[in-house]
């Protein structure tokens, strides 16, 4: 996987990780509500992850946190060229 894909992998888990928190919700409870294990939102968040994730699952997440979907991609600007 190319430098720029795991910068943005790293900025989502950092972003759904922010907005988990300030939802309330641990992980254990985030992968509840949308039926994914506590380790798979683990992975997605680590700040080495090279976990893809579908956007269907984006879609689920964001729903559960009560957010557009565009508000998980809010870092595009900050992964460097």
């Amino acid at each position: 996987m190319d430098r720029k894909r795991q910068q943005a992998l790293r900025m989502l888990g950092i972003t759904i990780s922010y907005y988990r928190r300030a939802k309330g919700y641990t992980q254990a409870q985030l992968a509840k509500e949308i039926h994914v294990s506590r380790t798979h939102i683990s992975n997605i968040e680590a700040p080495n992850a090279k976990t893809s994730v579908s956007i269907t699952l984006l879609m689920d997440i964001a729903d559960a946190l009560d957010i557009p979907l565009t508000y998980l991609f809010d870092f595009h600007d900050q992964i460097p060229d």
